[in-house]
């Protein structure tokens, strides 16, 4: 699988997490978000129709950002590999306004539980 999976993946991931907390990227507690950088460390091979796992948190909050965690990992049957782990820096950004904005106080308390 190419390295450009992995960063489709995790985009992937970032928008279901996103909606399980009850936002998306263009409204989170009221902003939208934009992602300033991203990286990827490799571990193990992945190959397509591999059934993966990827676990995704939340951290690193500034005045007008934060950063999203993920580990991928590969199952075989009741162990998994670490594929990889991966980080996205996060921007709060009002989209109308074309400015960066604060985190929500709210957003970050249910994004940091």
């Amino acid at each position: 699988m190419g390295n450009d999976n992995v960063l489709s993946i995790i985009h992937e991931a970032r928008v279901q997490f996103l909606k399980y907390m009850g936002f998306d990227e263009m409204n989170m507690a009221g902003v939208g978000l934009i992602m300033s950088d991203a990286a990827i460390e490799f571990k193990n091979e992945l190959f397509y129709g591999d059934d993966l796992k990827v676990s995704v948190t939340c951290g690193e909050f500034s005045k007008v950002g934060f950063d999203i965690f993920y580990k991928l990992e590969k199952k075989q049957g009741e162990n998994h590999q670490l594929i990889a782990v991966a980080k996205t820096g996060m921007i709060c950004y009002n989209y109308q306004q074309k400015k960066i904005v604060s985190v929500p106080a709210d957003a970050k308390m249910k994004l940091s539980g």
